[in-house]
């Protein structure tokens, strides 16, 4: 019998923002079914030619992360103290990140990224939603950890 697990439950996300969080914050209190999302890394762009050859090229491509925060979570004063001082002082503040997953036994080094959105008001349904926060990276590297 396997003791592995594919769990979330357990994910440890550190972020730090330049400027604002230096030492990093640990982010917490994620919605119940999402915490984040990332796409997929585009490493390529192709064209096909009047003749049907396809053709290729490298590009460096960025990596979008979505975050998914409890309305009543205390990581929502992050991005709101974010948002707000990004806005007021009409700048941008560059963050990385680490995400441990220790269910897969890696972790995961987000650099360079910037905060490009942010839902500042959670959807109020029938209870208040979780809001999204979306980071943009310029790298995602894995690397394994006992």
């Amino acid at each position: 019998m396997s003791n592995n697990t594919i769990t979330a439950a357990d994910a440890i996300i550190t972020l730090s923002v330049i400027n604002l969080y230096p030492s990093g914050v640990q982010l917490q209190d994620f919605a119940a079914d999402n915490v984040y999302g990332t796409d997929a890394l585009v490493l390529a762009e192709t064209v096909r030619g009047a003749d049907g050859k396809l053709s290729a090229g490298f590009i460096c491509g960025n990596i979008s992360q979505t975050f998914h925060i409890m309305p009543d979570s205390a990581s929502r004063d992050v991005f709101d103290t974010w948002a707000a001082i990004s806005r007021a002082s009409v700048a941008v503040f560059r963050c990385n990140a680490t995400v441990v997953l220790p269910a897969l036994k890696r972790q995961y080094k987000c650099v360079n990224g910037v905060l490009k959105q942010w839902k500042a008001l959670p959807d109020a349904a029938r209870i208040l939603q979780a809001s999204q926060a979306i980071i943009e990276w310029e790298s995602i590297t894995a690397e394994a950890f006992n």
